[in-house]
């Protein structure tokens, strides 16, 4: 038996994230489920003539919600780069991630 869980990670203007869990069950042993796999899609919600509309706001709840939603930024600024629709100078979450020492100077510099 395979089992798939998801939920929306996060919810930008008019996109949603969603982070799907996927389980096999032990058909030896009732009721033993392992994770096999995971999965991220994401969605654009539109109109009926298509043009995209906007989503509600998720508030993340778990810890594992919170570090997705805040993972879920990351990924879309990543995204975007390799699409062209962004500058990598101008995707501060990836920035923050790998160039940790340069938060640390801008935050000097504020003092």
């Amino acid at each position: 038996i395979v089992t798939l869980e998801a939920k929306v990670s996060r919810a930008f203007t008019s996109s949603i994230e969603i982070f799907v869990d996927v389980y096999i069950e032990d058909q030896t042993v009732a009721g033993k489920k392992s994770k096999a796999n995971e999965a991220i899609y994401t969605f654009v919600a539109v109109d009926q003539l298509g043009n995209p509309i906007s989503v509600p706001a998720v508030i993340p709840e778990t810890s594992t919600e919170k570090l997705r939603f805040e993972g879920a930024l990351r990924r879309k600024q990543l995204s975007l780069i390799l699409a062209g629709k962004m500058k990598p100078e101008e995707a501060t979450e990836l920035r923050a991630l790998f160039l940790p020492e340069e938060q640390e100077t801008s935050s000097a510099h504020k003092e």
